[in-house]
C-alpha cells in the first residue's frame, strides 16, 4: 500500500512509499482511510522537532475511514462500519491511569501515528477498544477531525466544567483553539477568541463559528475589552491553546478571582517563567489538559451528532495522498488551519 513514512529523525526525512498492508489479528480492526488531518504534532515530526516520533513511522492520527477487516477477537465491529479511532493503540493497562481509563496518561502508552503505523496510507489498524462508530449524519470528514474535537472536550468539559452563563476566553485560534471555542460555545459559555494580527483569518473564522467576541490583541486591548465585557471581574475560564508563555501569563491576567487556566498550548521549553503570584494571591486553578481519552470521544461524536459543533469548519484544504508534502509545507508556512489528506478518494 501507499504511505507517507517518517524515515529517520531530523527535518523532512520523509518518503511518499509502498509498504506492506497491515493485518487485522487479535482484537485489531483493519480501517480503509478516507481523510487523515494533520496535526500540529505531524508538522513538529516533519521539522523533526517532535521526540515522541519513533522511526520509521507512518504519521497521521487524526482520520476517518471504513472497515475491511476484523481479528478474530473483535466483537462490536464489522466490516463495512464507517469509523474514527482514538489515538491510542497499546497501553500498559495496570497503572491508575489505564484503571480509570485516563489513557492519556499512561507513562506507557503507545500512539498511532508516534509509535505505531498512522492514518497517512492507504490502511491502518487499530484496537477494537479505540474504535467508534460514527453517528449516520456525521460525515467521513467531520469524523476525521474527532480527534482534535475530542481534545476540545477534554479541556471544556472534563476539565474546566464550562457551562451556561461562563464567560470564557480562548488565547490561540488554531485547530485547538477553534475547538474549544465551539465546545464552550456548545455548553452555552460565552466565547472570547484571542489572537495576534497574523490571525485575521483564523478569528473571522472563530466570529462566524459562534465566538461572541475576537480580539486581535495586536490593535485591541483585550484587558479593557474583558472589563467591559465582565463588569471588571475578569473571565471565568481561559484556555491557552498557543504555546505562548505569554499568553498564559495574559490568561492569568484576565482570569477572575478563584477562576481557572486550563493550559493545553506545549511551550518550546519546558520550563517557563509564569506569573505564579496570581495563581497564589487570585486563587487561580491552573490546570493541565493533555490531549484526550475514551470519554471525550464518545462525548465529541455526540456532539456532532447533535449538530451543535462542526469541526469540518476549521478545514482549508483537501489534498490527495500523492500531494502530501504541499498539505504539510502550506500548513509549515503558516497558511490555512487544517490541512486534511484524502487518502480514499472513492470515499465520501
Amino acid at each position: 500500500m501507499r504511505a507517507v513514512v517518517k524515515k529517520a529523525p531530523g527535518f523532512d526525512q520523509m518518503e511518499y512509499t509502498d509498504i506492506p498492508e497491515p493485518a487485522a489479528e487479535r482484537d485489531l480492526v483493519k480501517i480503509r482511510i478516507a481523510y487523515s488531518g494533520i496535526c500540529g504534532t505531524d508538522i513538529h515530526a516533519y521539522k523533526g522537532t517532535y521526540p515522541s516520533t519513533k522511526t520509521p513511522v507512518v504519521l497521521g492520527h487524526e482520520f476517518s475511514g471504513l472497515v475491511t477487516a476484523v481479528g478474530p477477537e473483535v466483537k462490536n465491529v464489522k466490516v463495512g462500519d464507517r469509523v474514527t479511532s482514538e489515538t491510542t493503540f497499546a497501553t500498559c493497562g495496570v497503572c491508575p491511569s489505564c484503571l480509570t481509563k485516563d489513557y492519556n496518561l499512561c507513562g506507557n502508552r503507545r500512539g498511532i501515528g508516534t509509535q505505531v503505523n498512522g492514518s497517512m496510507a492507504e490502511y491502518v489498524i487499530s484496537r477494537e477498544e479505540s474504535v467508534h462508530l460514527l453517528p449516520a449524519n456525521v460525515s467521513m470528514l467531520a469524523a476525521a477531525l474527532t480527534e482534535p474535537l475530542a481534545c476540545g472536550v477534554h479541556a471544556a468539559i472534563e476539565k474546566a466544567d464550562t457551562g451556561r452563563g461562563d464567560v470564557v476566553c480562548v488565547f490561540g485560534a488554531g485547530a485547538i483553539g477553534q475547538m474549544v471555542a465551539q465546545v464552550c460555545g456548545a455548553r452555552g459559555a460565552t466565547v472570547i477568541v484571542a489572537g495576534v494580527a497574523a490571525d485575521s483569518q483564523r478569528l473571522a473564522l472563530a466570529k462566524a463559528s459562534g465566538a461572541a467576541r475576537v480580539v486581535n490583541q495586536s490593535a485591541e486591548d483585550i484587558d479593557a475589552i474583558i472589563k467591559e465585557m465582565t463588569a471588571a471581574g475578569g473571565v471565568d475560564i481561559a484556555f491557552e491553546c498557543s504555546g505562548a508563555v505569554a499568553a498564559a501569563n495574559k490568561a492569568l491576567g484576565v482570569v477572575r478571582r478563584q477562576g481557572k487556566v486550563i493550559q493545553m498550548g506545549v511551550f518550546p521549553r519546558s520550563e517557563a517563567l509564569i506569573a505564579t503570584d496570581l495563581i497564589l494571591h487570585r486563587e487561580i486553578a491552573y490546570i493541565g489538559s493533555r490531549s484526550q481519552k475514551p470519554s471525550s470521544w464518545r462525548t465529541a461524536l455526540q456532539l456532532m451528532a447533535d449538530g451543535t459543533v462542526d469541526p469540518a469548519r476549521i478545514v482549508s484544504n483537501i489534498f490527495p495522498l500523492t500531494d502530501w508534502r504541499e498539505a504539510f509545507e502550506q500548513i509549515a508556512r503558516g497558511e490555512g488551519i487544517k490541512n486534511v489528506i484524502h487518502c480514499g478518494e472513492d470515499i465520501q
